[in-house]
């Protein structure tokens, strides 16, 4: 018998969590043939859906799916995530949450466009959406990437403040 994944366990441990503490919970998925939801709303072949009680209908977190029903633009659709396109889920008030990495079947699979369109092809998508480093606060990184200690006394920027928060995904 093959082990269970922890990640729906974990989805769903930041989901209550989100809601216990009366946040927002967002879910960012990467778009394949198997999930179903809006394409209109996709970029760079990722979706970001607000997963909260307020704003889905019939939400199942289940082991390989997260299924619920949505309204997009007054019009309602059930959504389709598997498990393994999900990337990340966090609360949207202040972005604390977890990232994971896609385990979409194959890079074949990964769509930037619509499926109906893609299903007319023989060709694969264009590209996969890529994660990429972020230098750490100890350094700065000079125009190769690579990160430089320098014995400069500067404190570093607060955040800022206003706007919506963002999620980096750090690997």
């Amino acid at each position: 018998m093959s082990e269970t994944s922890t990640k729906p366990y974990l989805l769903r441990a930041i989901y209550e969590w989100c809601t216990d503490n009366g946040y927002t919970p967002y879910m960012a998925a990467v778009v394949d043939t198997r999930t179903r939801v809006p394409m209109e709303f996709v970029k760079n072949g990722e979706i970001v859906l607000n997963i909260s009680f307020s704003a889905t209908s019939g939400l199942k977190m289940e082991n390989d799916l997260v299924r619920f029903s949505a309204r997009f633009g007054g019009v309602s659709r059930d959504i389709v995530v598997p498990v393994d396109n999900v990337v990340a889920i966090y609360a949207r008030e202040n972005g604390q949450g977890m990232a994971f990495e896609a385990t979409v079947a194959s890079a074949d699979e990964a769509v930037t466009e619509p499926v109906e369109e893609i299903s007319d092809r023989n060709e694969p998508a264009s590209s996969a959406p890529t994660l990429t480093s972020v230098p750490t606060s100890q350094g700065k990184a000079d125009e190769s990437g690579e990160v430089s200690d320098d014995d400069s006394d500067h404190e570093p920027e607060p955040p800022k403040k206003g706007g919506r928060p963002t999620l980096t995904r750090i690997k």
